[in-house]
């Protein structure tokens, strides 16, 4: 029996942000039908810089990981783990309705951390795990990230 990951060779997704080439990690892994999508901060990739705001930046990580997944050949919808990291825990419960667009029909599994953050001004952090649809003309999710 062939596994599926034996037919699809593990692909690294480059976000083009600068911490990638400089601490030497890929924004996503494609690995067979898994997609493991690196923990992601609300830096706007193309200019390298983040909004003090804990939602903007809840939001910005969003559509940060709806690009990864989408080059992956995913949605939200294939979503199965998200993990959230935050310094500060006051800090999350303003970014649930943000989080709930995304997630709130998917209903993955969830965990929150309280934890230090590479830089001072990253205040969440979040990191996704999706299974990639069976068929690729599987029709789009209607669940998508933030708009800007």
């Amino acid at each position: 029996m062939i596994h599926p990951s034996d037919d699809v060779p593990r692909r690294a997704i480059l976000s083009g942000s600068e911490f990638e080439e400089r601490i030497g990690y890929a924004r996503a892994v494609v690995d067979g039908d898994r997609v493991h999508v690196s923990g992601t901060t609300g830096f706007d990739y193309t200019t390298m810089t983040i909004s003090d705001d804990v939602v903007e930046q809840a939001e910005q990580c969003l559509r940060n990981i709806g690009s990864a997944l989408a080059e992956a050949g995913c949605t939200f919808a294939d979503v199965v783990r998200v993990r959230y990291l935050l310094p500060d825990r006051a800090d999350f419960e303003p970014c649930w309705p943000v989080l709930r667009r995304c997630f709130g029909e998917v209903r993955p599994a969830a965990t929150m951390m309280v934890c230090g953050l590479a830089d001072p001004r990253m205040r969440i952090e979040i990191e996704v795990d999706a299974r990639r649809p069976a068929t690729a003309g599987r029709p789009a999710s209607s669940v998508s990230p933030p708009s800007e």
